[in-house]
């Protein structure tokens, strides 16, 4: 199993998504940004990487927001969510074809990756939690 983080990053009362590359496994579905976690590394320092190489911001990783493992066709996932704040940097698309801030009450009008579905929904209903 993968194991992958993502992070579930607010400002104000919208929340940042990103469009996958269409070249991608799920291209152009919807995810909370992150990545793999690499040998010796927590899901929390893998996050501050990932988010630093693929959109060029620095963040502050918060609390643990959840886990959802997900059998993909490609080999299963253990994709775990955390809050996080943005710090600084301009954002700069490396890997994905667009970002968006969302409020809660439209993350359900955009088609994300099936494993990041269960946080789109637990935020719908848990938006407050940040």
């Amino acid at each position: 199993m993968i194991e992958v983080s993502a992070a579930i990053i607010k400002k104000g009362e919208t929340f940042l998504i990103a469009q996958r590359g269409r070249n991608k496994a799920q291209g152009l579905m919807w995810e909370f940004p992150g990545g793999k976690l690499e040998a010796d590394e927590t899901p929390e320092e893998s996050l501050v990487r990932e988010i630093k190489e693929e959109l060029n911001i620095e963040i502050e990783v918060g609390a643990k927001f959840g886990e959802n493992i997900y059998d993909y066709p490609s080999g299963k996932i253990k994709l775990i969510a955390f809050s996080a704040q943005w710090i600084s940097g301009d954002l700069k698309l490396v890997e994905h074809e667009r970002v968006k801030w969302v409020k809660a009450s439209e993350l359900q009008s955009f088609e994300f990756a099936p494993a990041d579905i269960h946080f789109v929904e637990k935020l719908g209903k848990h938006d407050k939690f940040f």
